[in-house]
């Protein structure tokens, strides 16, 4: 079997694996695998082969990760709506208590309710934008 072959199964492999687990950094390295049975094609020494590859691959990755580092930024627990399906929700105030507090009915519950920071308590609809342990905090809409 040809060098070049073998690099072909080794990316076919890597895709395979890859559609198995969904990791996106297997795809990077098949394509150092597929540089290096193009190098194979060229019939380079097998050391430039691995030398290619392992650049090619490793480069990939690493920008690969440099590009999701750069365009995730992680948010926290009480404002990130796929920990809390309930944020962005509306809720109608009837009124504020002298502590700032209201109770709320959401979804069949009764909830306490707090302003946001820099809001003017006063009845009518709001925004849960934040959820801080059993405690919805609102905006005026």
């Amino acid at each position: 079997m040809a060098l070049s072959t073998a690099w072909w199964l080794v990316t076919g492999g890597l895709i395979a694996v890859e559609l198995i687990t969904g990791t996106f950094y297997l795809l990077m390295l098949s394509l150092g695998a597929a540089a290096s049975a193009l190098a194979a094609h060229a019939d380079l020494p097998l050391t430039w082969q691995i030398v290619i590859g392992a650049i090619v691959g490793g480069l990939s990755v690493t920008l690969w990760h440099l590009k999701n580092a750069h365009t995730h930024q992680p948010t926290e627990a009480s404002r990130n709506q796929n920990v809390h399906l309930d944020l962005g929700e509306l809720v109608q105030v009837l009124e504020w208590d002298e502590q700032g507090l209201a109770q709320v009915k959401h979804r069949g519950a009764q909830w306490t309710a707090q302003l946001a920071p820099g809001q003017l308590p006063a009845p009518g609809a709001y925004r849960i934008t934040e959820i801080t342990g059993s405690r919805l905090i609102l905006e005026k809409i």
